[in-house]
This record gives structure tokens, sequence and C-alpha cells, in this order.
């Protein structure tokens, strides 16, 4: 398709302040920003760098906090620092549509997913309620959802993160806008189910002539969608090129980091021989929701000291083994023991000891920490619970804690997670975790929300806990490089089951099992043809079959892939 080349967005030196410690201070500096017709532009950068906050600068929005302090920002003629709330309202939605990283976050739980589909279309009077469902299930089958015609009548906590990501790109484009901010729309999703929501975006963007700004930190993600890429750094840009150019021959030092492969790499550690006892065993646990059965004889070993990564699409059952192991869904048959030992099937039946030394760091930092309690009190809570400390032996034991994750205590014990950088939230998940004083740690997904730069800084904290109080981790991820930087073994799971486990370096190694085959290859290249040649390869008719059996599985019933 050709592409309609007129200007649509214009930002001249767009300033944006925060409100902290009584006083506004600068976080956009002079940023500008042109954007064609049916153009995708990608902003880049590491965590702060202003990409988000510029994405809402589009729209005319500032999130609470923040206001629009200096620049123009012109869209299709309209002036939108100047017009009215009103008008920019109307504009929200209708013609500028939002696309969050977090689709779990962003729908009402307690409505059909249809329902509130078709609220904007109807509300701007666009089409009517009938129109606007028969429109909604033709996005969903061009979106590639299964059962176009039904999905939409489940609710949010009924289908997966990778189909309620579809399905609010389908709500963005509702209304046709002419411009849609995809604020980094694939980050949480495995690589199988992410080859299917970029296919779809590009696609459906291609189709209707949407221009589109495309935030990531994801290089190589953002390399097979934008036309163009803005590289950012601390609220300034730092260069901007084609795609191609960019790739090639970027000019800017920091542009060249981004661009270099992470080179941390935890040395791999093999089991310990002899009689040495696994920390944590699974052994040939079944559990299920309801009457579905989502795990069937599953069994892997962590020994003291270790990482196991346990890898797998969205459904796989990864979240579900660690609900099993937390005791928070207590498995129909098998058993899990600790250091030798049976645990309890269900939490409320082990010790306070048992509890204690099994904890975990989650996926989203943002919504893992109450934003109304100071760090410190958060920190504290699980060493006064099961350690009995308070007072100054609390406070010293908390001081330690954010000394151990590499942030000064005098800054940060009083401050709230709103303060902080997603990093920084990561770190002290990562203290509270420790705060318990575990043996054993659940990580899920813990780097899948951070930039390159800040998720290299989690592992090498992570890699060094380890070392020094010989912890052993279950590594929960999607993502392939994690797995090579930071595993010492290595579990695929697929539908409910594991297929394939061994040392990493075996399991990297050729020949592989077709699912652990299929997984490898799914992993974005820093090529912009990467995408096509992959579509091309499995087929662009039948890719919802083709990528993986990603669709069968979310559609499965099982409650991996039920949510998101």
């Amino acid at each position: 398709m050709t592409k309609n080349k007129d200007v649509l967005l214009e930002i001249n030196d767009l300033r944006i302040e925060a409100f902290s410690d009584e006083e506004w201070f600068e976080i956009v500096h002079g940023v500008d920003l042109t954007l064609h017709r049916g153009e995708v532009l990608g902003l880049i950068g590491e965590s702060g760098a202003g990409k988000s906050t510029i994405g809402l600068a589009a729209m005319g929005f500032a999130r609470d906090g923040c206001r629009i302090s200096g620049g123009t920002i012109e869209f299709d003629g309209m002036e939108l620092t100047t017009t009215s709330k009103a008008d920019r309202r109307a504009l929200r939605g209708s013609r500028i549509a939002y696309v969050a990283q977090s689709a779990a976050a962003s729908f009402n739980p307690s409505h059909r997913i249809i329902d509130q589909h078709t609220e904007a279309p109807v509300h701007y009077r666009i089409q009517k309620r009938l129109e606007a469902q028969e429109d909604a299930m033709e996005l969903y089958r061009r979106l590639r959802l299964p059962n176009p015609t039904e999905i939409g009548f489940r609710y949010p906590h009924q289908v997966s993160g990778g189909q309620l990501q579809r399905a609010m790109t389908a709500m963005a484009m509702a209304c046709r806008p002419d411009l849609i901010i995809f604020d980094e729309p694939t980050t949480a999703l495995d690589v199988t189910t992410q080859i299917e929501v970029l296919a779809a975006i590009r696609d459906i963007v291609d189709q209707f002539n949407t221009a589109a700004i495309y935030i990531t930190h994801d290089l190589a993600v953002v390399a097979q969608m934008a036309d163009r890429i803005k590289v950012l750094l601390k609220g300034e840009e730092v260069e901007e090129a084609s795609t191609d150019q960019m790739l090639e021959s970027p000019q800017e030092d920091y542009t060249k980091s981004l661009w270099a492969v992470r080179s941390f790499k935890s040395p791999q550690k093999l089991r310990p021989g002899g009689d040495a006892k696994p920390i944590i065993s699974v052994q040939n646990i079944e559990a299920a929701y309801g009457p579905v059965k989502v795990l069937e004889d599953v069994s892997f070993d962590i020994y003291p000291g270790m990482t196991v990564a346990v890898v797998g699409e969205s459904g796989s059952g990864k979240s579900t083994a660690a609900r099993c192991i937390t005791g928070l869904l207590p498995p129909k048959s098998g058993q899990i023991l600790f250091e030798g030992e049976p645990l309890p099937p269900g939490y409320k039946s082990r010790s306070k000891d048992q509890l204690r030394q099994i904890q975990m760091i989650y996926q989203m930092a943002d919504t893992a920490l109450n934003p109304k309690v100071q760090i410190g009190e958060i920190i504290g809570r699980p060493a006064k619970f099961y350690s009995g400390l308070s007072g100054n032996k609390l406070k010293s034991r908390v001081d330690e804690l954010l000394d151990l994750i590499e942030l000064e205590p005098s800054q940060y014990y009083n401050r709230y997670p709103p303060e902080l950088s997603g990093g920084q939230k990561q770190r002290v998940g990562i203290a509270r975790a420790l705060a318990a004083n575990p043996k054993f740690i659940i990580c899920d997904e813990v780097t899948s929300a951070l930039d390159q730069l800040v998720a290299e800084g989690i592992l090498r904290l992570l890699d060094e806990l380890q070392k020094e109080f010989n912890l052993a981790y279950m590594f929960i991820t999607h993502d392939l490089a994690t797995v090579r930087s930071i595993a010492d073994e290595v579990v695929v799971m697929q539908k409910g089951r594991v297929i394939e486990q061994g040392p990493k370096e075996e399991m990297f190694t050729p020949p592989h099992h077709p699912y652990t085959d299929l997984l490898l290859s799914s992993v974005p290249e820093m090529d912009p043809n990467w995408l096509s040649t992959v579509l091309d390869e499995r087929g662009v008719d039948n890719i919802g079959d083709a990528v993986t059996m990603a669709i069968e599985t979310e559609s499965s019933g099982g409650l991996d892939g039920n949510q998101s």
C-alpha cells in the first residue's frame, strides 16, 4: 500500500514538567517530532527517557503530577496545547487512540470485552450498537483472535494476555483513528504470541493507513514495526533516522550502546553429584482449576545455588507450577519436597518457617508494590513478620537490604513506589523477598517490563545475591536471551507438560525438540525483514496455526492460558 505522506502530527520544542518536593522540574527538554499519515515512528530509550510521557503528550495529555509547560503540539491542524479540554477529549478514542502496555490493567474486569469495545463508536455516534459489535468481530478476525464471533463476549480475565492485547488493539481501531500510540504493547508476551500481535498490528496499520507512535525498549521489535526511529535519553533527543539507517550506522555513542549485544552471562553451574538433595523437588504433580486440568505429570529439581529457567508460551503452565510450589494452588496429585521433606499442598497448612523459605519476586513491580506505603515499610514487613524484628533492629535490617540492592537508605527509605523508576521498584521487590531470609526465590518475569540496560543491571544483581547467599532461583521467563544470561538448567513447558529439560548448553544446542526449536526461532532479530521472513516461512494465510500452537493453547481453557 502506498502511504499518504501528509504531515499528521507536528510537535515542536515540547517541554514537560513534573511536580515533586513542592516544586516543578523539567523532565522533557525541547523535543521535536514529525509524523506523517500512515507512518510508524519508533520511540526508544532506557527507563526514564520520556518515551511514554511524549507519547501521551501527542494526545494533548499529561499524566497526574505532570504538565505540558512549553512547545506546540499540532494534530491535523489543531493546536492541542491551546484547544479546549472538551475538544481534546473528543479526539481521544475517536481520532487518536492509545494501546497501553498492560491490557489486564486497562480493561474493566467487570464488563465484557465487546461492551468496552463498542463504547467509543456508540458514544461518538459513528456506529450503532449492533453495527459496532459486528465490526468488532471483523476486527477480531483480522487480528487473528480465536473464535472471533464469541471471544468478545468473555470477560477480560477469561482470555490470555496475548488475546487481551490484540483485543485492545481492536478497540483502539474501533473508530478508525488517524493515530494510535502503542506503548510497549508486546512487553509481557511470550515470543510466539508476540509474533501474532506484531503481525496483527502491522497488518491493521497498513490496511487502514493509520499513523502510529510505537514505544518500546526492545530494539529488535521496533526494527520490525517502525519506518523511522527516534532515540531518547533523559527527556532529550539523541538522534533520529530511518530504521535501516539507524540499524546500519547509528551516529551517537549512546545509540551504539543500546544496539550492542548485552554482555552479561553468568557462568553455568552443574548439578552437585553424590547424595546432594535438591532444595525443591517437584514430583509428578497434576493441578487443575475446577474441572480444567492445567498441569499433568510435571517433574523437575532445583538445587541450592542454581538457577532453573522455566520457559514456554502463554498457557504452558509456568506460573501455575510456581503457584503449586508456593501453596497457592494445591496440586491434585504428586508432591513437592523442600530439602527432601514433603511440603503441605496448601500454604495455610505450612509452618511459618516453610513459608519463609520460599519467596517470590513479581513481574509487574508497579502493581506488586503498594503505592501508598513507604519503601522502608514495604521491605520491613516480612522482616518483622518472619524474624520478629522491631525498632532499631528492624531499621538496621531494612538499611542493610537497601544497601544490598544498591539503593542509598537515606534517600529511599521514606520514598513511595511512584517516586521510583521501574528498575528501582524491581530492586525493592528483590529486597522484600530477601527480607524473609529465604533459600529459594521464584522470579516471575522480573525483567520483562524493563529496558535492556536496566534489565542487565537486575540480572547482575540477582547473580551477585545468589553467590553471596547461595540462593536457588526458579526463573519464569519468555525471554530466551535472559535464559542464556542467567540459567544453569532449562525446563521447557507446553500445554501443562514438561516436554524437555536439561543443562542450558545442551538445550541451546541442536537438535531441539520441535517446540523448543519453534521458541528459539521466534526470538526477534535486529533485521527489519525478520518478521516478514518468518511470516513467509510459516505461511501468512495460516499464521494462527503456523506460528505456534499458541492459539490452541490460549483457547483450550487452562487458567494460565485464560488469564493475563
